[in-house]
């Protein structure tokens, strides 16, 4: 097969570019550095690897590194961690790869284990409470922000502003499970896209061109290297053990603990939230929070929030709240081992399930990036599902300030309705003022995440101690 050379190498026949070289040990140190510096989300992270690996290293161009973010965009799950998974797999193979994936989740997942222990063991202490009283209102304010940082990029036209009040109504109002409203909203996209190209086709490549060639960044020269081109026999070995490694951990939970254990449930629950977690940890959170609380009852909704608040301000992917939510049901129902190693294993359980599809869709489907790329049927789809997430997250963040803000909440029933109302007899006044102080934080002073989140847990302190 004829494979057309990449538009953004020097062409063979110029004259030689003086070329980079990047050990393996030089990468492990800035794959460290990075994951040590991944705090404040997705937009975060990826501006620090652009900022390390594009402006100060030099690794890897503009136009690739876009490239590799067009493509992690499509992906679910985290697309930060995809993509340092991408860039790694360019500068060193599968061993690259591999590196900067675990070294991205790494710090989080210790982390977040560590503080688990401490959540459980301190959790009637007044100081511990009061400083989740804090966090948890000013969240409110972050996923706000997230509802409009997500609107200015999905929401061009009055198609996607429908779709993602439709989102919303299917999962506020009806309770239609996520996985649902995401695939329906990439029918629509997928369909649509085929009729009336200009409503649905938002999100378009991203592209970037450059005229300098002094230098050849390690990752755009590796992509000429035979290794990097589509390989059947290369993608099926990737994929079989992907998923062996994938299953491995359930099936060995189903063999010892059986089906009806916590670690067998969580592995399948968590397996199926990491097919589907399109656009971000809060487009899945609603999900997650709806079944681990009102289905499986591993934890209650504010326990749900107080997890959120440890993964805000933690390094690694706000999806790490997974491993919390993880710790917690396996804490409530450890049969046959103690809470405490229940809850060890749970949480390790949860994010290996979580994080390995991660490392499949890279390892399967990047050789294939050029031919999807470009391919507008599956710009519209994810048009519409982008679209759709912006609904997604607006019903997380009202359940939120339902649960944050009222002491209680009622709910109406009629027939496949279920509306959750505010008790405002039951509103939380501390609580009210510090949101709104989050907001004003986050909107009018532009104060970044550590600073807000930092005066609103001395504030809940404070307020929740008198």
């Amino acid at each position: 097969m004829n494979i057309p050379p990449d538009p953004i190498l020097p062409n063979e026949t110029s004259p030689a570019a003086p070329e980079l070289h990047v050990t393996y040990r030089e990468a492990f140190i800035v794959w460290l550095r990075i994951a040590a510096l991944s705090f404040g989300g997705p937009t975060a992270q990826i501006a620090v690897m652009h900022k390390i690996l594009v402006d100060e290293k030099r690794w890897i161009s503009e136009q690739r590194f876009l490239h590799a973010l067009n493509y992690c965009m499509l992906l679910p799950g985290p697309e930060a961690q995809q993509l340092a998974v991408y860039i790694g797999w360019l500068l060193h193979r599968i061993k690259g790869g591999l590196t900067a994936g675990i070294m991205f989740v790494l710090p989080g997942c210790a982390s977040i284990l560590a503080l688990s222990i401490l959540y459980v063991t301190y959790q009637q202490t007044t100081l511990l409470q009061s400083v989740f009283f804090g966090l948890k209102a000013a969240i409110i304010a972050i996923v706000i922000e997230a509802v409009l940082r997500i609107s200015k990029k999905a929401l061009k036209n009055r198609v996607m502003v429908l779709i993602a009040a439709l989102a919303f109504i299917a999962m506020f109002v009806f309770r239609i499970p996520f996985p649902l409203v995401i695939i329906a909203a990439g029918l629509i996209g997928w369909i649509g896209g085929r009729y009336s190209e200009r409503y649905f086709f938002v999100l378009k490549p991203l592209t970037k061109s450059t005229t300098d060639t002094t230098a050849v960044p390690p990752a755009d020269r590796n992509v000429a290297d035979p290794y990097y081109r589509p390989s059947a026999f290369r993608a099926l070995r990737a994929a079989v053990i992907c998923l062996v490694l994938w299953i491995a951990p359930i099936v060995m939970a189903w063999q010892v603990f059986g089906t009806t254990s916590v670690y067998f449930q969580e592995g399948i629950f968590f397996s199926k939230m990491a097919l589907v977690t399109f656009g971000g940890a809060y487009s899945v959170l609603a999900y997650v929070a709806q079944q681990a609380v009102e289905v499986f009852g591993w934890l209650n909704a504010a326990e749900m929030l107080d997890g959120l608040g440890l993964a805000e301000t933690t390094p690694g992917p706000l999806i790490m709240v997974v491993q919390f939510v993880g710790f917690l049901g396996a804490y409530r129902h450890p049969e046959p081992l103690s809470p405490l190693w229940g809850g060890i294993l749970a949480s390790f359980i949860t994010t290996w399930v979580t994080f390995v599809p991660c490392f499949l869709y890279i390892f399967v489907g990047a050789p294939y990036i050029e031919s999807l790329r470009n391919n507008k049927s599956l710009s519209t789809a994810l048009s519409s599902i982008t679209a759709a997430v912006v609904g997604v997250v607006l019903n997380l963040a009202v359940w939120l300030a339902l649960k944050t803000l009222f002491r209680t909440s009622g709910e109406v029933s009629v027939g496949p309705l279920h509306v959750l109302l505010p008790v405002w007899s039951r509103l939380n006044v501390a609580a009210l003022g510090i949101t709104l102080a989050a907001c004003f934080m986050t909107f009018r002073l532009h104060w970044n995440l550590f600073k807000t989140l930092a005066v609103c847990t001395v504030a809940g302190w404070f307020l929740y101690s008198v």
